[in-house]
């Protein structure tokens, strides 16, 4: 039985990367993939490629630097702190969820005078705050673009002449964005890039070693890295090479534009049903819904268990809903193909028939 995966995370990625991949583990060059030197002239050649298809897919200009680093997004909250600090060592964070809070907590313990402008907590992180003040007496602005625990994503980004940060872990790639209107985006690749392993970051090349920072190890600074051509020291290899299999086959079929009408129409589909089918309701706001991370809950919870059989046995997996939330969680990362919506919808709509 084909298995659908919801999972929220490793993403899953098109089964020719998979394949591509899954080859180069055995001969890449001669050598396997994972024992290939990082210093040789081949894989010199895919961390180069891989910076620039970045470029390609998200029209990026040459006044930033596309750098591929290790820690995940957790690590990129302390790096994003550090490297953007300037003068008044303050900065404005918009919390939505758990991990624009782990962004707001590593920048305190940095030095961080933070002020939280907009927070959606006052009802469980449901929705995204919209009549807010943006700071002026700040270094930079940051918040997180999706939020994958709770559901909810931004649909325009904070206006600010300050310079903008974003945590653009679980969406970016999913549809076009203007990568002007940032000073510093970073992302973990497991969600719509790669596998786990490397962290994306795309930053003006203006902004680097402009820190004020007393405190600055060399791997933090993203200047250390930029001068480095992202080879300071042993990048992901395995990862950085399967995010640029997955760049090259995201481009060829159609790029961002394309993924994005991708997403919205298995957004559509799955969000229609559970707002027609009298046992599931959506638990964010219907203006903030994420197209990425789609959250529902049963009217009645005693039908729990004969509903999780359901899904199951429908060969779906990691549909189970984070414990901050309850109820559903369906991740619809860009290579969830729409097929396997339309399953989960055939199961939900038979459930209710048989519950009428």
């Amino acid at each position: 039985m084909k298995k659908h995966n919801f999972g929220a995370g490793p993403c899953i990625l098109p089964q020719e990367v998979f394949k591509q991949a899954a080859a180069a583990v055995l001969d890449f060059n001669g050598l396997s993939i994972l024992e290939v030197s990082h210093r040789s002239k081949d894989y010199e050649a895919v961390m180069q490629e891989a910076r620039d298809l970045v470029k390609k897919a998200l029209n990026i200009s040459d006044d930033y630097e596309v750098l591929y680093l290790q820690g995940g997004a957790t690590l990129g909250f302390t790096i994003a702190a550090l490297n953007m600090m300037r003068d008044t060592k303050k900065a404005g964070y918009i919390n939505t969820g758990t991990w624009a809070s782990g962004a707001i907590k590593e920048a305190k313990k940095v030095g961080i005078d933070v002020n939280v402008f907009a927070s959606s907590e006052d009802k469980n992180f449901s929705y995204i705050p919209k009549d807010y003040t943006v700071p002026t007496d700040v270094d930079y602005i940051h918040f997180t673009s999706n939020n994958t625990i709770f559901g909810t994503q931004f649909k325009s980004i904070p206006k600010t002449d300050l310079p903008l940060v974003c945590d653009m872990s679980s969406d970016i790639f999913s549809k076009e964005i203007n990568v002007n209107d940032f000073d510093l985006i970073y992302a973990g690749a497991q969600k719509n890039l790669g596998p786990a392993g490397a962290t994306l970051y795309i930053v003006k090349k203006s902004l680097l070693g402009k820190s004020t920072s007393p405190f600055m190890p060399t791997y933090l600074d993203l200047k250390a890295h930029a001068d480095k051509d992202s080879m300071y020291n042993t990048p992901p290899v395995f990862s950085v090479y399967v995010a640029m299999l997955n760049l090259k086959d995201l481009l060829a079929n159609g790029g961002v534009p394309a993924m994005a009408k991708r997403n919205q129409a298995k957004a559509a589909l799955l969000y229609n049903e559970i707002d027609a089918n009298p046992l599931f309701k959506g638990s964010a706001a219907v203006e903030d819904r994420s197209e990425m991370n789609v959250n529902f809950l049963l009217t009645n919870e005693a039908l729990k268990d004969e509903f999780d059989a359901a899904w199951k046995a429908a060969g779906i997996i990691g549909l189970n809903g984070h414990r901050s939330v309850g109820g559903y969680r369906a991740s619809m990362y860009n290579a969830l193909e729409i097929e396997s919506v339309q399953v989960l919808v055939d199961v939900m709509r038979s459930f209710a028939q048989k519950h009428a």
